[in-house]
């Protein structure tokens, strides 16, 4: 199962701050808009989504159809043919689903054994 590009989406209190933390730290911004309430940042392949009033917890995010630099993939599993092989197990329980027909964009959302956020996001 291919799930895409893999990042860590944090529920930051202040965009600006982490930020300049991250900063700090080797990330650069390349994606998003503080004005908004999010930025993606990148050191290397780290990947990190700081996303103010957005997400009650840090979520560990996919984006099937994405590379690491936000690039869409020639070949990718839809984000619906992902829920319905998870679906296939049974024992997986969703706190949020994509419609399951049609095409483009979607999204679903579960919690691992550890109460982790868990979000598949595809956005092409």
């Amino acid at each position: 199962m291919q799930l895409g590009a893999f990042s860590v989406s944090l529920a930051v209190k202040d965009i600006a701050a982490s930020l300049a933390f991250y900063q700090k730290l080797g990330f650069t911004a390349f994606a998003g808009d503080q004005d908004q309430g999010w930025l993606i940042l990148k050191n290397g392949d780290c990947v990190l989504g700081l996303f103010q009033g957005m997400f009650d917890k840090n979520t560990l995010t996919f984006n099937p159809g994405w590379d690491m630099n936000c690039q869409t993939l020639e070949s990718y599993t839809d984000v619906r043919d992902l829920q319905k092989q998870l679906k296939a197990h049974g024992d997986i329980e969703f706190t949020m689903e994509a419609e399951e027909s049609g095409s483009g964009p979607g999204f679903f959302a579960l919690v691992d054994p550890d109460g982790n956020p868990v979000l598949i996001d595809q956005h092409v």
